[in-house]
């Protein structure tokens, strides 16, 4: 196919589509390429959470100091299919200097920086495409099943408040009062401004119901660009697109374009799992994360998800049993009655060692905006996202956010 475009989003998971919207709504004509359906890959498959407290970065000191054991527990949350280290040791090392106490203060400070609108900004999306039903706003609690876990995130939880993050920490009987369903536990941190999608996949599907009204999706893989006088040029299995402006918002997929735009970036891949059961009523009201076992347990329409895990693996080993069987038993430690998850899912994350992603003009020339490597916060930042894309776009200031995540840095 032989199309032409004013502004080519490559992506239709939650960045591309949030851009594409807000491109629409300032009068641009958009086409949309991806080879899959809008918003079904991780965009879909996440905890749903509005994680405007997630101000701490993947690399922490904390994180460093423990790596061994992460690395090579099979009940750590973190693990990686050891195929696949030779390929990700570049990102590895990266990862090793951005958890030092001076880069992640750094990162953390700078996610804080990037954190602080997205929650009205959801609010404006929701309203946007008539899904304000579907944002919970409930809260989000982290669960400690220990004291010496409890006591030992206290100094955590004060940075994030130094932040601007709002936290209440709650002791057992609060805890049980705010969630009866739950086991006992030592404590828990609320984050009390937190909100969440009881449904992400249907949430994605509003939002691509709007952009789809207004614009053209090719159902292609987009595997080069050539940037020529008067525009960039997209092609791959039966596509050819010219554009006058590009972004990339491929996710885990970005890297190869990025490099053909000019970019060098240190994208590599997390993936995450989840399982669901299916139920009438759910155990819990708002998301809930074990922190030892790295993962949420989410209370979603008709169902309940566990979600999480780190592997790092790429984007071609299948799916690891093993993860999914710590999640049934994560899950079933808090709630042992239940029995085979109805349905499980691998999805992949697009991870940057610094945990900060990448937005901005490719160093080969503005004509192409990179907007991808969100990690744990594509949802979360999408709206953010779309509105310093769209700012670059036009020519404007994307905002003081900006130098913190612009593709030069590395």
């Amino acid at each position: 196919m032989r199309e032409t475009t004013d502004i080519a989003v490559i992506g239709a998971g939650v960045i591309g589509l949030t851009v594409a919207l807000e491109l629409i709504d300032r009068g641009h004509e958009v086409t949309l390429v991806d080879p899959g359906p809008p918003g079904m890959g991780a965009s879909y498959g996440n905890a749903g959470t509005i994680a405007g407290y997630a101000t701490s970065p993947v690399g922490t000191p904390d994180v460093l100091r423990s790596l061994p054991a992460l690395l090579f527990s099979r009940t750590s949350p973190l693990a990686i299919r050891h195929r696949a280290l030779p390929s990700l040791m570049p990102w590895l090392m990266r990862f090793l200097w951005q958890s030092l106490p001076t880069q992640a203060r750094h990162n953390a400070g700078a996610l804080a920086f990037l954190l602080r609108d997205a929650g009205e900004l959801w609010d404006d999306l929701v309203l946007r495409v008539q899904g304000a039903g579907i944002l919970q706003r409930r809260g989000c609690l982290y669960l400690y099943e220990t004291g010496e876990a409890f006591t030992r995130a206290w100094a955590e939880l004060d940075r994030r408040r130094a932040l601007g993050v709002e936290v209440d920490l709650l002791g057992p009987e609060a805890l049980a009062a705010l969630e009866p369903g739950l086991p006992p536990q030592a404590g828990a941190a609320f984050f009390p401004a937190a909100t969440f999608l009881d449904d992400p996949g249907r949430m994605m599907g509003l939002i691509a119901a709007e952009v789809l009204g207004k614009a053209r999706l090719l159902s292609a893989r987009a595997e080069r660009l050539e940037r020529r006088p008067d525009g960039v040029v997209i092609e791959g299995p039966d596509l050819h697109l010219h554009a006058r402006r590009v972004v990339i918002a491929a996710g885990a997929h970005s890297r190869a374009l990025a490099r053909q735009a000019g970019d060098r970036i240190p994208l590599d891949t997390e993936r995450g799992y989840h399982v669901e059961w299916d139920m009438a009523e759910p155990r819990l009201t708002r998301p809930a994360c074990p922190t030892a076992r790295g993962f949420y347990l989410c209370p979603m329409a008709g169902r309940l998800r566990a979600a999480g895990t780190v592997e790092l693996g790429g984007l071609h080993l299948p799916p690891s049993p093993h993860r999914i069987a710590k999640l049934v038993e994560g899950a079933r430690a808090f709630f042992p009655d239940l029995g085979p998850p109805d349905r499980e899912w691998m999805g992949f994350r697009p991870s940057i060692p610094d945990s900060l992603p990448v937005i901005g003009p490719s160093s080969g020339g503005g004509e192409v905006i990179l907007a991808f490597g969100h990690g744990h916060l594509g949802v979360t930042l999408a709206p953010v996202t779309a509105r310093m894309v769209a700012a670059l776009v036009d020519g404007r200031d994307p905002g003081p956010a900006a130098p913190v995540c612009r593709p030069g840095r590395f």
